[in-house]
């Protein structure tokens, strides 16, 4: 039934595209509606959400709270591809040298994001629908949570996730049938990873049936003041139903699924590479997360660049904390150094991020003419998910009823160690990194839908690593532990360009991967096992970072030598930031168009 009414929603939206403002060379009303690139923009959003309602819900958009389509079932992928082709056909008949220069950027950006998802299907992604680090069933709790993106406010709030619960089962068996296509086809994941995902399906806060424990059962705990006793009883007994029979027991099935028919026939091997055509598919995530055409081991030789040049800064630090011995020894001994461990609970650790956060306000006013007007948080990552979970900036809502926020687990508190990275942490994920970047995208109304709730990596990555790079500007830094957490940020980053191409093209395994990364890092082995473990499971997005960041450092370079007094570094954030997530290439001409116009006016 579901697959049914999506198809048909789907062809509706294709129709719709070749009847609204979008008519072919050969329709004799094309003179009359001129095909505009806004227009196609905003008919291909609007199809794109009732395709993606996820999405609409993380956005605010409450129109399709109801629905959990099973989007990576064959028919569903079919009926997609053809949509953003229809979209690509309509955007051929735009004379696009007669666009002014802010349409260009519309155009260019559609274009790439619709060639990009249709090229990713080459390479069949839903034949791995899920790993242990990303996909919907770890999203699925937190939004049952009450305490995310879906709302809990009303009866009709109730009634919705109800039938989003009830929907999951369709999902999860669509899952096991692609994880068995990849089996048959050679595109699987590494043991290592799948013997994770076991035990995160099976946690208790998903599978009890204990009122109290269960994530699910939250909702029911915590009813709005509004709410009368019947429907309270109600809402009780059919989300007990939903969870006992529908929730619980797809959450077992994926598990037993994986542990004993997928988990045999699951990969020894470590990298993409290992995958039926998986060279071909590494280049294209390589090529997809830095949106620039560099190899695999261009990318290599950059990173071991990045690290020599890297280990002399940490080399400088060393020096000045008067600690003798090699560098390697170094970063072993910060590891237990309880200088480095300051804290003794998780209340503690939040107060000192919150404490970041103060000193850099009377900063960022000097630095950026454009600050959010979404509300921000510091909240500690949920236990279902901590163990395995990294430092997060979940976004809010452009209307402010939900606000950004910063997720830092804390499985142990008192061994959080500064030296990993944390003024440099909160920069990037959240102040001015993710929460400016996400939010000022999210509420500029000026920018197409497509573009104010789009993510392009190497840009919105690259920009919270460049941001890194602000904290002496911004008063951080200046204790010696504290820039050795920063730089080895900026070690990870770059440590990521070797061990994600060293993996995927099978220069490394898995051992051998964590072994580098933890002579070159200050990380306690299970972090760094994580780590390894996160880039096996997303081929190419552990390159976005430094790419993106060293392209919009390089531009700031040269403009600021090209522009002299003229070069404004709040102006040139708001350049950077005020058409959203753009491919590298496009924000370079952006900036150059920019700084040249700055030039010719002042001339002028």
């Amino acid at each position: 039934m579901w697959h049914h009414s999506l198809k048909v929603s789907i062809l509706l939206g294709i129709l719709l595209f070749s009847l609204v403002g979008c008519k072919r060379k050969d329709s004799p009303l094309t003179r009359v509606t001129p095909v505009e690139i806004d227009s196609i923009a905003k008919n291909y959003y609007e199809q794109y959400l009732k395709m993606y309602p996820l999405e609409a819900t993380m956005q605010g958009d409450n129109r399709y709270n109801d629905l959990l389509p099973v989007d990576i079932d064959e028919e569903f992928i079919s009926g997609e591809i053809a949509f953003y082709n229809e979209v690509l056909s309509q955007m051929k008949q735009i004379e696009y040298k007669n666009l002014s220069e802010e349409k260009k950027i519309i155009y260019d950006v559609l274009d790439y994001t619709l060639k990009e998802k249709i090229e990713r299907y080459a390479y069949h992604p839903e034949y791995i629908p899920f790993t242990q680090f990303s996909g919907l069933p770890l999203d699925f709790p937190v939004l049952g949570s009450g305490q995310g993106a879906q709302p809990f406010q009303t009866e009709k709030d109730y009634e919705n996730w109800l039938k989003r619960m009830n929907q999951f089962p369709n999902w999860a068996d669509t899952a096991i049938e692609n994880f068995r296509k990849g089996m048959q086809s050679g595109v699987v994941l590494p043991k290592v990873l799948v013997i994770k995902m076991i035990p995160q399906l099976l946690a208790d806060e998903i599978t009890s049936s204990d009122l109290q424990k269960n994530i699910f059962y939250k909702p029911l705990m915590d009813f709005p003041e509004s709410f009368g006793d019947n429907a309270k009883v109600r809402f009780t007994r059919e989300y007990q139903q939903t969870i006992n029979t529908r929730i619980i027991p797809s959450y077992k099935k994926l598990a037993e699924f994986l542990e004993k028919e997928y988990l045999p026939k699951a990969r020894d091997t470590h990298g993409y590479n290992a995958n039926a055509k998986g060279e071909e598919a590494y280049a294209f995530y390589v090529k997809s997360w830095t949106t620039t055409d560099l190899t695999p081991e261009e990318i290599h030789q950059i990173g071991l660049s990045e690290v020599a040049r890297i280990e002399k800064e940490m080399q400088a630090v060393q020096k000045q904390l008067s600690i003798g011995g090699s560098l390697p020894a170094f970063l072993e001994y910060i590891k237990t150094d309880p200088k480095a461990m300051p804290y003794e609970n998780a209340e503690e650790v939040l107060s000192a991020f919150e404490k970041i956060h103060n000193k850099i306000k009377p900063k960022l006013k000097t630095m950026f003419s454009s600050t959010p007007k979404s509300g921000f948080e510091i909240r500690q990552t949920e236990a279902f998910r901590e163990k395995s979970a990294s430092a997060e900036y979940r976004p809010g809502t452009p209307d402010g009823e939900r606000p950004g926020i910063f997720y830092i687990p804390l499985p142990s508190p008192a061994t959080f160690n500064v030296t990993s990275g944390m003024e440099s942490l909160f920069l990037h994920e959240a102040i001015p990194g993710h929460h400016y970047q996400v939010s000022l995208q999210q509420e500029n109304e000026k920018l197409p839908a497509f573009m104010r709730f789009s993510w392009i990596g190497a840009y919105g990555e690259g920009w919270a690593l460049y941001t890194e790079s602000l904290g002496p500007e911004l008063g951080l830094y200046s204790d010696p532990y504290q820039k050795m957490g920063a730089l080895s940020d900026e070690m990870l980053r770059a440590v990521r360009l070797v061990v994600d191409t060293g993996l995927h093209t099978g220069k490394m395994k898995r051992e051998e991967a964590v072994n580098y990364f933890l002579s070159k890092i200050a990380y306690e082995k299970s972090a760094a096992i994580a780590e390894i473990e996160r880039y096996m499971a997303l081929p190419g997005q552990a390159l976005s970072y430094k790419i993106g960041a060293m392209k919009i450092m390089e531009l700031r370079k040269t403009l600021e030598k090209q522009m002299g007094e003229r070069f404004s570094l709040p102006e040139f954030h708001e350049e950077v930031l005020n058409s959203g997530s753009l491919p590298l290439g496009v924000l370079e001409r952006k900036l150059k168009q920019w700084a040249k116009a700055e030039r010719e006016s002042s001339n002028g």
